[in-house]
């Protein structure tokens, strides 16, 4: 595990220290619960651009398979 050094202004710091205390939570396991949030994001961006990648250029098959599922 590392450590990690993060400088941050105090009122936010307090407000951070504020939303850990109502939610039960030291201020570190909040911490970690808003990277792996943000982690989660990312990686769900990235598997769409990726999915856009893999269908440029298929647009218009694939307004046809949904005008066709739209007819049934």
């Amino acid at each position: 595990m590392s450590a990690l050094t993060v400088r941050l202004s105090d009122e936010k710091h307090r407000r951070l220290k504020a939303l850990a205390k109502s939610r039960g939570t030291p201020l570190n396991r909040l911490i970690d619960e808003m990277t792996t949030l943000m982690l989660a994001e990312f990686d769900a961006e990235t598997r769409f651009a990726v999915r856009v990648t893999r269908g440029a250029g298929r647009e218009a098959r694939g307004l046809e398979l949904l005008a066709k599922a739209a007819e049934a």
